[in-house]
């Protein structure tokens, strides 16, 4: 049997990315809704609109493996994964991410995918508050669904790898949610903005009040010894969130801060097919999931 070459494999993530864009356009439907079509119900229990709040974005979906396809539950169940889409903080929905709850289930994570409130209806800091009550939420529930709350994680992609951000490196957040910052095993961000003032997207503005920015809103100036283990993917080339200035940088700086970090640099990716990599159709363009679930999963990672 002869095994595609590299070119090959381009080729084809290629061709399959041109006809999702194509579906979308004659189905009038989103390339991610799309990709939530061609993602199998089989694999895992979702358990959905579970509210971890009062107001209507406070919601949250949970994605759980099904044994066998993911393989049986570890001692003390599975690790668990709260994921905040990107969009702005204008713009996202949970429901448009059903292909990344798939994505971890199958791969034996308890994957939780939150909404949270996004501006007009709210600037920083207030969608942090909500990130950290559905972290908190699903450290409490962990067990419920086969998850294990010494292994919780917080990811994001984009403005929400912002929040993830955040969580895992400021204190305030998760304490004012009743947790301990310590709680969290690790994190993952993609693509994500860590360090981007002053802000040059229109959209982005308001959010945090330009030209007056608020203190205190950059994940970089919270690194120290105590942060936990992190995970960085990033595409080698993106026009949205400069990969340098951000990831590359707080990669640097947490690792001499002396925090394990895995950096991943995605040439073949940009910022969009990052995320969209984790759907069965584009798995072929970079092992994102793979090298995600590997981080989550390894053995060292409960603490």
């Amino acid at each position: 049997m002869t095994l595609p070459d590299f070119n090959d494999m381009l080729r084809m993530a290629s061709v399959v990315i041109v006809i999702i864009l194509l579906v979308a356009v004659v189905t009038a439907c989103s390339p991610l809704g799309v990709l939530n079509t061609l993602t199998p119900a089989s694999g895992y229990v979702a358990t959905l609109d579970v509210a971890y709040g009062h107001d209507p974005r406070e919601k949250l979906d949970v994605y759980q493996p099904r044994p066998p396809a993911a393989g049986e539950a570890p001692r003390g169940g599975y690790p668990v994964v709260v994921f905040f889409y990107g969009g702005t903080w204008v713009s996202g929905d949970r429901r448009d991410y059903k292909f990344i709850g798939e994505a971890l289930a199958a791969q034996g994570v308890v994957t939780v995918v939150a909404d949270y409130r996004l501006y007009p209806q709210v600037r920083y800091p207030d969608f942090l508050t909500d990130c950290a009550r559905a972290v908190a939420w699903a450290q409490r529930e962990a067990a419920n669904y086969g998850g294990d709350a010494r292994r919780l994680y917080v990811m994001g992609h984009s403005s929400g790898a912002y929040n993830a951000a955040m969580l895992a490196l400021d204190p305030r957040w998760l304490t004012a949610a009743g947790l301990a910052p310590s709680a969290l095993a690790g994190w993952i961000g993609l693509a994500g903005p860590y360090d981007f003032l002053p802000i040059k997207n229109p959209d982005a503005q308001p959010v945090f009040n330009h030209p007056d920015y608020p203190e205190g809103s950059q994940p970089i100036d919270y690194v120290s010894k105590m942060a936990p283990r992190t995970f960085l993917g990033v595409p080698g080339s993106d026009d949205l969130v400069d990969p340098a200035r951000n990831t590359k940088q707080l990669a640097a700086k947490l690792g001499a801060a002396g925090v394990p970090v895995t950096l991943r640099i995605y040439d073949r990716a940009n910022h969009y097919t990052l995320i969209a990599a984790f759907a069965r159709p584009l798995r072929s363009l970079e092992p994102v999931l793979k090298d995600v679930a590997g981080f989550v999963r390894e053995k060292n990672a409960a603490h």
